[in-house]
């Protein structure tokens, strides 16, 4: 059965190596990790910074999608924390890792819990450029 280590919608800077850690098991031949950082650009637009607001069911949403991913797959452990609040530039928003037995699985179950975070979590990003126009988009 898969342990589900963290799901979670955060305030605080988030980072891979802390949510590798939690998957790390002395069974796993295998941890993939995902860190989705905040990039300087959007579609030919430098960004200046950006921020996440979260519905207030977030943290259910992200925790049912561990479960159903934990399902879809044969791994040992999965984690993952989107951030809300102000983002820099650099910073990561989104940090996912699972671990498993052997790597097909862990890079599957690891690319499905990013793809349906994305698809399904609650989370509005309001991106500001650098020429001081706004965003707002609906996307994890």
């Amino acid at each position: 059965m898969t342990s589900i280590r963290r799901a979670d919608v955060v305030f605080d800077p988030i980072s891979v190596s802390d949510v590798e850690a939690l998957v790390s098991d002395s069974a796993a031949g295998a941890i993939v990790s995902f860190s989705g950082d905040v990039r300087n650009h959007d579609h030919g637009r430098d960004v200046a910074h950006l921020e996440y607001e979260a519905h207030p069911t977030a943290d259910n949403v992200l925790a049912e999608v561990a479960r159903e991913v934990a399902e879809r797959h044969d791994v040992i452990a999965i984690a993952a924390s989107h951030r809300v609040g102000p983002l820099s530039v650099g910073d990561s928003a989104l940090v996912a890792a699972v671990s498993s037995a052997h790597r097909k699985a862990a890079f599957d179950a690891c690319a499905d819990l990013v793809d349906t975070i994305k698809d399904r979590l609650p989370v509005w990003k309001h991106q500001v450029f650098t020429d001081g126009t706004d965003e707002w988009v609906n996307c994890a």
